[in-house]
């Protein structure tokens, strides 16, 4: 190899690793401005929840869905006939029921998997890589989905008691959904 293709080559290598560095530094920055400084290892313990907490912040997914289905549930009823009105017993009977299997489950989930487990691990290690798969997709999409129907909810609550802010509503959301965004991604105990 001649001198001038070593230097050549050296230069591409040197180049490419500053490049590589800058933008590694850049999205460090970046994210240190959004985001606060990342907690050091000796300081999480300081900001892990207490069982209390996690059970007032944790259980608003199953308690939003049971809020908000049932509300909607009677609302097609109602728009059914007010003979359909009888199913509402009926139909609060299988959600309590419902409540009762997704309790066991996590039960059982919890005494199974000790260190921890999700719905993922616990259907890949006991069904296989394709139900642990789906199982994983459909958390994502409840995850969307509870977000979204929460954001919706609590806009709507706040549109109908100020309509003046109905036009805005859209905008309201997508603004509800960043901060719910960023307080998650700077951490639970801080947001």
């Amino acid at each position: 190899m001649s001198s001038v293709s070593c230097r050549t080559h050296l230069f591409l290598v040197c180049s490419s690793i500053s490049t590589t560095f800058a933008r590694h530094y850049m999205h460090s920055v970046i994210r240190s401005i959004a985001l606060g400084s990342p907690l050091a290892t000796a300081k999480e313990v300081q900001h892990r929840l207490s069982k209390m907490q996690a059970l007032a912040i944790f259980s608003s997914d199953a308690l939003s869905s049971v809020a908000y289905a049932t509300e909607e549930i009677l609302l097609v009823l109602v728009i059914a006939a007010s003979g359909a009105l009888d199913l509402s017993v009926p139909i609060a009977i299988v959600i309590a029921v419902l409540l009762v299997i997704v309790a066991n489950s996590y039960y059982q989930t919890i005494h199974g998997y000790p260190s921890g487990g999700g719905a993922y691990i616990v259907a890949h290690e006991n069904l296989g890589a394709w139900p642990g798969l789906v199982a994983a997709a459909s958390l994502l999409i409840d995850y969307v989905l509870t977000v979204a129907v929460s954001v919706t909810a609590g806009v709507a609550a706040i549109t109908s008691a100020y309509p003046s802010l109905s036009e805005g509503r859209v905008w309201f959301c997508l603004l509800a959904i960043l901060l719910v965004t960023w307080a998650n991604l700077r951490g639970v105990k801080e947001s």
